[in-house]
């Protein structure tokens, strides 16, 4: 297509002629038939530019175009893009010639009935023009007529595009004021043609249902209706409504209607009124067109809505404004909340059409309040925005604003319920309420939450009238000083909410920066002016910085306060006026008594002091001294008024301290002056109690006086001390015990504060007066009961009088204590006193008789802080009622000496010497109380016992520093208190044992040791547990050990109590841990054995780590000492019975293994000292009882030092081993002389076993010294033990250490034990890793141990077999070979042990060299063991058999013979003829002649054993190989040799023997059997191939005696080679399976007679065996 657009017009533009180009441009629309879809568009595009680009067209070719695009729409049903295209074609032509465009359309138009609708929209389109005018009446004569006509929609939309154009045509003209000549029709018939064409619509047309042409015929009705005149339009108003209506009923778009009535609405308000007949119809229209007001615009077409409904609520208004308004206000009265907030939105945006009379107003804000009081949430919003315009219109002015402004400011509080947009708006609406209005809120009583968001809207109004030049708020106020709140009011309002600045957020920052906003820099007050201003400007910036800076956990409140106060007193030394000031303080007072003591405490005491500083700041003492009168005369009924009231005048004294001072004493006067006292002027009842305000009152302030002021006061506080007592012994009214301590009371806090000044040097005369009153009043209290706190106030005063001097003297002392004393620790029982009392009444007895005794205990404080080096004496002062017998007074002394001794060791800076000359009796005497039967005198004991501790402990500290001695003691504050003393006289001991010099250690010890027979069992128990941890801490300063111990022993023979036995023993191993040698010589020499009391001391020696190590030690050195071989000495004995004892326990485990390996070798060494003795029998020197302590065991002195070491194992937790050692019989063996040894070994094996490596390692340490001892038993024990050490891998790998070198020597020694212990050390050494390379070198030397004693050969077995299995390759099938020969003859060596070794080794030495592939050599030295082993397995021994059994296994398994490995596996090893017949049938089947023949000739050497077993075992072997061979294949020379060693045998001593050589003898005879001649003839008749080759067994082989004694005669015919094995592997190679030999002539069968059965063989056989085995 584009392409087509471009050819067309490169065309039309080759055609340089406009005339020519358009001619043709109108010949291509006439052909549009034959034009491509879409081009005709283009063409006419093209011919409008080309008649606009024209300057002139004549009227023919004007007429000629409009004829040819005006039929072209007629006859072409053009698409809406080519209507328009053709139309702007007609627009072009119609501005050259109108004219002719409009009559060519007529001129076709009258051709037909009704026009096509393309030609009526195109004249739609056309009659816009606004040349058209002249034409407008014709045009819209001829519409007229054809409306009725119209049938289809596309006609009436092309009518309704023509009426709209000529309606917007001759509209234009008429509001452009244009001359009415230029259209064809005047205003009046332009008028009726718009009525009449209504009319036709709306009653010709379907308009009463939704479609376009209704739409489209509302949309242009507006137009209609600026054509219609007012009146006329006005009386058609009722039915265009109605019709509307119904219009809108029948579901036609909001958007038409709507827009529809604004535009009749706008017509008819252009007449300036509406008329009747609309306002009869408001009530509908505001129904419609409130539907189409939305609260919230959804869309654009809501938009719309929302906007002409808006327009059309505001012409309404201006037309009705009195009915809209009470349209608009019974909508909001209304119970639907969906219309009250239509109505109060279209109400505030019509709002401004409305004229604001009072009248309205009225009704208006008291709509307002009822919507407010409802305060429904679905209509906050809308509303607030009402209230918004309402502001705007100075609403909130009004009498009925408060309500408002009060709602406004609910909703907008900080954290209020309602949402951040309403709390937004409320306060953007605050901001219309006026400055003066909004402080005078802030001034008035409010919710804090409001009082921030209003505070700031002050403020920004404030600033915004300063930045617009406007006068400050303060600057006018003297110009109307009624009307709004007082500068003074909002200064104290302002400041007391800065006082709590966290109180919500940005509290205190709000009320700064409002006070900061009405600075008055440029006012015009004569008091408040530009020098406030400068205070403020400079001092209000900084308290914002500082409430910024921190938060309300950080914030110190104290500090700010005086901030305030500071900013305050500048702020009216600034003022500097008195009236101001005076003024000032009413209001104070007037705030103050609108406050609550309960809830605003803190802000009407900092308005106390505002009083003060106001007071202060003023010049005049004159006006200070009324106004201080003034002051005085204010309410003092509450406490905190009189403490306020202190304050203030303590601030003023700060400056006016004279004048203070006069006024209090003229106002003091009154509590004395009865003429001058108003006081007598009121009732009886009322006059104590004001009486008592005032005393009150003045004594506070005195008090607060002396507290601020740090002049001298010294002199006057005398004078006020001599006040006091008049004020009492000269009151005016009558006096009872409730003045008395009312008065007390304030007489209390005014010392209480006198007591905190500094008075270094001032003497008070009237202090001891004032120390005797208070004791009169003490006096003047019942000893047997109390009812009231006056003791309690009187000994508080004292108390205060501590740091006034002078102080008091030591009878002074003494008489207050004794009072004191007797009318407190002296009262009756707590219970006794509160006897027949109610349950009330008993509890406050309870609390004031508490109060009353911790005032004794302060004023006790008092005095020692008076006299530090007193302490001793006041102590002395309690004696008696410390050792009273009475319980609650034993308890409240000690209340009393608690305090004194813990207060002052608290006070560590008393750098005086305090001194305990009698801390003795002191410590004893608390030691004694620790252990009462009352438990709180007991805590309260220890308490006493720890400050008393603390007290030394700080004395030896400063006596160090004077001595010059700067030492860092230990910290034991932190180790001792008081919960460690309590029921704890050991802990007292420990504490204080240090202080004690050796006389006094020994002295407590001997006078601890007579308590412990006392009758009371805590006191026994205390006794022994003094002494017991005196000893403990002091034991090594104790004299007159001897004494000591005996006298224990002595008291241990008397009935104790069980605790009391405990502690006294514990006292006797303290003493044995510092003093061993005394005692362990004592204990010792007594006789064995012991009786109960000496092992049972014995026993708790082992309880204490300490003394357990010093003993132990003692008793290793006596064990270690060289005793004679012939002489027994006992003590040793003792010894080891001492360690049964101490060792029995489960406590002296840690201190066991510290001495463990030492303790352990000198009881080893004990042991073969005693096994060496020659012990009585039946000597009994150690008795054990059982668990149950019924029976007892006896022990001799062997059987005691056994017992020893195994307890030392078991104390040691080394249960293992002591079960190892009895599982390997290692105590026998410790017990005999000949083995004990081989005990020591064993019980070392355990400890390797058991036992962690840091342990062997310690032992190792300890034996080395003793391998070389000059004792032989040391040197064997030692050996023993280091050589079955090395068995461990750690051990054995220590760095440094050539044990090699010891075991070489050893193994040389003559002494047979030194051999076999060389030879398992080296067995040790050769298991572990990189040993094996040194001890392959011995092997020469342990192969010569093979043929010693029996253990010396088992253990040369072991170390080869440990070299050979422990070492790798070559080494270990070298190694093998080199001991083959040695080691096989003890597989049948007539010992058992030795043959059990080293059957054992050869099973262990055949795995090991399996695993490198063992070659010819190796394998011959493994086939020379084939036959010892088959000889042994048949041994009566199982466990020689067994271990047969297994190194058979090996040997098959290696060998390869897996049918024999089965066979061994799966067969009993006691059933060796099974295991020998198929052993045998092995060996056969490998058809290997020669290797057959060379065990068979080993057997031969077992036939002349000396012993019958190995004979017999032979022969059987001989007789089930025979069995298995083919002997028709076996070489006469064989079987005769096989005859021959059988045949020395038939005359041996054994008839079985005999027997089963003839079986066997017979066995071979029946099989070889084969007649010479038969052999001989058939070698020459019958040549078969093969025939007569026979196996040769014995080839090269010849035994031992041959070698010596020449060749046999046999030998003479064969010429045998000399080497034994080689032809064995030469035959194995040979027999092949191509080459094997089978049997090439059958046997020769004989006759039955000859023959003897297998059956009857093996019959023989197993009887011979029989009978060995019966031998």
């Amino acid at each position: 297509m584009q392409e087509q657009q471009g050819v067309i017009d490169k065309k039309w533009e080759s055609n340089t002629t406009s005339t020519v180009h358009i001619n043709s441009l109108l010949e291509s629309i006439q052909n549009a038939s034959q034009q491509v879809p879409g081009s005709v568009a283009h063409l006419l595009s093209l011919l409008e530019r080309k008649i606009l680009s024209s300057k002139k067209i004549n009227v023919s070719m004007c007429q000629n175009i409009t004829e040819v695009i005006i039929n072209y729409l007629l006859n072409t049903n053009s698409k809406a893009v080519q209507e328009e295209s053709a139309a702007a074609v007609l627009l072009a032509i119609e501005v050259h010639s109108p004219k002719v465009v409009i009559s060519n359309f007529w001129d076709q138009m009258n051709l037909q009935n009704l026009p096509q609708p393309a030609l009526l929209r195109t004249l739609g389109k056309l009659i816009l023009y606004q040349g058209m005018a002249p034409y407008i009446g014709a045009t819209w004569s001829y519409v007229l007529p054809i409306l009725r006509k119209a049938q289809t929609e596309e006609e009436r939309l092309g009518l309704l595009s023509v009426i709209n154009g000529l309606a917007i045509n001759a509209r234009n003209h008429i509001l452009g004021n244009d001359d009415d000549k230029s259209m064809d029709i005047t205003q009046e018939m332009l008028s009726f043609k718009a009525c009449l064409t209504l009319r036709v619509l709306f009653n010709r047309w379907p308009m009463k249902i939704k479609g376009k042409v209704t739409e489209e015929t509302l949309n242009i009705l507006g137009n209609l209706f600026f054509l219609i005149s007012p009146p006329k339009l006005k009386s058609q108003l009722c039915w265009l409504i109605r019709r509307l209506l119904a219009l809108n009923k029948a579901g036609v778009k909001s958007f038409y209607i709507i827009q529809c009535l604004s535009q009749l609405l706008e017509a008819v308000a252009a007449s300036g009124s509406g008329g009747k007949n609309l306002a009869s119809k408001l009530d509908d229209l505001v129904v419609l067109l409130s539907s189409q007001v939305t609260w919230k615009v959804t869309n654009s077409d809501s938009l719309q809505n929302h906007k002409i409904a808006l327009k059309s609520f505001h012409i309404m208004t201006r037309l009705y404004h009195h009915e809209m308004v009470k349209l608009f206000l019974k909508s909001m009265d209304g119970s639907d909340k969906s219309n009250v907030t239509l109505a109060l939105k279209i109400f505030r945006d019509v709002f401004q059409e409305v004229p604001q009379s009072t009248e309205l107003k009225n009704e208006v804000m008291q709509t307002i309040i009822h919507l407010i009081k409802e305060d429904s949430k679905t209509i906050r919003l809308p509303l607030l925005q009402f209230i918004e315009k309402l502001g705007t219109c100075n609403y909130l002015s009004l009498e009925k604003g408060d309500v408002v402004i009060n709602h406004l400011i609910k909703l907008s509080e900080l954290g209020s319920t309602s949402d951040e947009e309403t709390r937004e708006l409320s306060i953007s609406i605050l901001h219309l309420v006026s400055l003066p209005r909004l402080i005078t809120l802030l001034c008035q009583p409010m919710r804090p939450k409001a009082f921030v968001p209003l505070c700031k809207i002050a403020t920004d109004i404030a600033l915004k009238a300063q930045a617009l030049g406007q006068p400050p708020y303060l600057s006018s106020y003297h110009l109307n000083p009624t009307e709004y709140p007082s500068p003074q009011v909002l200064f104290i309002n302002l400041l007391l909410s800065s006082l709590r600045p966290y109180k919500l957020k940005e509290f205190g920052v709000s009320s700064l920066w409002l006070l900061y906003a009405l600075h008055p820099l440029n006012s015009l007050h004569p008091v408040i002016n530009f020098k406030l201003g400068q205070v403020w400007t400079k001092e209000i910036p900084n308290m914002i910085q500082i409430l910024e800076k921190h938060t309300e956990e950080n914030f110190m409140q104290k500090e700010w306060e005086k901030k305030l106060l500071l900013f305050s007193s500048n702020s009216l030394l600034a003022i500097g006026d008195d009236y101001w000031l005076k003024d000032l303080i009413d209001m104070i007072f007037k705030k103050m008594q609108s406050f609550t003591w309960l809830q605003q405490e803190r802000e009407k005491s900092f308005l106390y002091k505002l009083i003060g500083y106001t007071l202060k700041s003023s010049n005049d003492h004159n006006f200070v001294s009324l106004r201080l009168d003034d002051v005085l005369k204010s309410s003092q009924d509450e406490e905190l008024e009189r403490k306020g009231i202190g304050n203030a005048f303590s601030i003023v004294a700060t400056k006016h301290l004279k004048t203070v001072l006069i006024v209090l004493q003229d106002h003091s006067k009154m509590l004395t002056d009865k003429n001058a006292s108003p006081v007598l002027n009121l009732k009886k009842e009322l006059q104590q109690n004001e009486w008592m305000k005032i005393c009150n009152t003045i004594y506070i302030t005195y008090s607060r006086i002396f507290q601020d002021i740090k002049c001298d006061m010294g002199a006057h506080a005398d004078f006020i001390l001599s006040l006091i007592i008049d004020h009492y012994k000269n009151c005016i009214i009558e006096k009872d015990k409730e003045l008395t301590l009312n008065y007390l009371n304030s007489v209390v806090m005014l010392t209480s504060n006198l007591a905190n000044m500094n008075f270094p040097d001032f003497q008070f005369s009237f202090k001891v007066k004032m120390v005797y009153f208070m004791m009169e009043l003490v006096k003047q209290e019942p000893s047997v009961f109390i009812s009231n706190p006056i003791r309690q106030k009187a000994m508080m005063i004292i108390t205060n009088f501590r740091k006034l001097k002078p102080p008091l003297q030591v009878e002074e002392k003494k008489e207050l204590l004794k009072v004191c004393f007797k009318y407190v620790v002296g009262l009756p029982p707590l219970e006794v006193m509160q006897r027949d009392l109610s349950p009330k009444e008993s509890q406050a007895t309870a609390n004031l008789f508490r109060d009353t005794l911790q005032a004794l205990r302060k004023m006790l404080e008092g005095l020692v802080m008076e006299m530090p080096n007193w302490v001793q004496n006041y102590l002395e002062f309690l004696d008696t009622w410390l050792n009273s017998h009475k319980d609650h007074e034993r308890e409240r002394a000690l209340w009393c000496g608690v305090r004194i001794l813990s207060f002052t060791a608290k006070k560590h800076n008393f750098y005086v010497d305090i001194e305990f000359p009698r801390l003795g009796q002191l410590v004893k005497l608390l030691a004694i109380l620790c252990q009462d039967h009352v438990d709180n005198i007991s805590f309260l004991a220890s308490q006493a016992v720890y400050s008393l501790y603390c007290i030394m402990l700080h004395k030896k500290k400063l006596d160090q520093e004077k001595k010059g001695i700067w030492e860092e003691l230990p910290n034991k504050e932190g180790v001792y208190s008081a919960c460690v003393f309590h029921n704890d006289t050991s802990e007292i001991a420990k504490a204080f044992a240090e202080y004690f010099t050796p006389k006094q250690v020994t002295n407590l010890v001997m006078t601890a040791m007579e308590g412990l027979i006392d009758s009371r069992a805590k006191i026994s128990l205390a006794s022994g547990q003094l002494m017991n941890s005196t000893m403990e801490e002091r034991g090594k300063d104790v004299l007159k050990v001897d004494q000591i111990v005996d006298g224990i022993y002595d008291r241990l023979r008397s009935e104790l109590e069980p605790a009391t036995r405990r502690e006294t023993l514990q006292a006797m191993c303290s003493l044995a841990g510092n003093n061993a040698q005394n005692v362990m010589t004592l204990l010792l020499k007594r006789p064995l054995p012991w009786e109960r009391i000496n092992m049972e001391l014995w026993r708790v020696f082992g309880t204490r780590r300490k003394t357990t190590i010093n003993v132990l030690q003692l008793l290793i050195s006596i064990l270690e000492e060289r005793h004679p071989k012939q002489e027994m000495s006992f003590r040793p004995v003792a010894v080891t019975c001492a360690l049964c004892e101490m060792l029995s326990g489960t406590t002296c485990k840690l201190a066991l293994l510290e001495l463990y390996p030492r303790l352990l070798l000198a009881v080893l060494n004990h042991v073969y000292w005693v096994i060496e003795q020659n012990v009585p029998q039946n000597m009994v020197v150690y008795r054990r009882e059982d668990m149950s302590g019924t029976k007892s065991k006896a022990f001799d002195p062997v059987s005691c030092a056994l017992e020893a070491v195994k307890i030392m194992l078991i104390a040691a937790e080394y249960y293992e081993v002591v079960s190892h050692t009895d599982q390997y019989r290692g105590w026998d063996l410790l017990s005999s002389p000949k083995y004990y040894y081989m005990g020591v070994i064993e019980l070392t094996s355990g400890l390797v076993r058991n036992c962690d490596p840091s342990i062997l390692h310690r032992v190792m340490r300890e034996v080395k010294p003793l391998l070389y001892s000059v004792e032989d038993r040391q040197k064997i024990m030692a050996r023993a033990c280091f050589v079955q050490l090395l068995w461990h891998q750690s051990v054995a790998q220590t760095l440094g250490e050539n044990f090699l070198s010891h075991l070489s020597k050893w193994i040389r020694e003559p002494n047979l034990i030194m051999k076999e212990i060389g030879l398992r050390g080296i067995s040790n050494l050769a298991l572990h890793p990189g040993q094996v390379g040194t001890l392959a070198s011995l092997l020469p030397i342990i192969r010569s141990f093979l043929k010693e004693e029996e253990l010396v050969a088992v253990q040369a077995v072991k170390g080869l077999r440990n070299i050979i299995c422990y070492a790798e390759g070559i080494v270990t099938k070298r190694a093998f070979c080199s001991i083959a020969n040695q080691l096989r003859p003890l597989i049948n060596d007539e010992r058992d042990q030795v043959r059990i070794s080293a059957t054992s080794a050869l099973s262990h030495m055949l795995h090991q060299v399996y695993k490198f592939r063992p070659g010819p050599k190796t394998r011959n030295a493994l086939y020379s063991f084939l036959v010892p082993l088959l000889i042994s397995i048949q041994d009566n021994n199982t466990e020689v058999a067994k271990v047969c059994g297994k190194a058979l296994t090996e040997w098959a398994v290696g060998i390869g013979w897996t049918s024999l490995t089965q066979t061994f596996q799966n067969t009993v090893i006691t059933d060796h003829v099974k295991i020998l017949e198929e052993t045998c049938k092995c060996l056969v089947s490998t058809n290997q002649s020669q290797l057959v023949g060379k065990l068979l000739f080993q057997s031969f050497e077992f036939l002349k054993s000396p012993r019958p077993f190995i004979r017999a075992a032979a022969i059987t072997f001989i007789g089930q190989t025979v069995m298995k061979l083919n002997m028709n294949e076996i070489d006469e020379e064989d079987i005769e040799q096989l005859l021959n060693a059988l045949q020395e045998l038939k005359d041996d001593p054994e008839e079985s023997i005999q027997g089963l050589v003839s079986i066997t003898i017979k066995k071979i005879e029946t099989a070889s059997y084969v007649k010479t001649s038969t052999r001989i003839h058939l070698r020459r008749n019958l040549r078969v191939p093969g025939f007569g080759v026979k196996k040769r067994l014995f080839k090269n082989i010849r035994s031992k005696d041959e070698g010596k004694k020449g060749i046999s005669k046999l030998s003479k015919l064969r010429h045998w080679k000399i080497s034994l094995w080689r032809s064995s592997e030469d035959s194995t190679r040979q027999n092949e399976p191509s080459r094997t030999n089978h049997q090439m002539f059958p046997r020769r069968i004989l006759p039955q007679k000859y023959l003897l059965s297998t059956i009857d063989l093996d019959k023989s056989v197993h009887q011979v065996q029989k009978e060995l085995k019966i031998s």
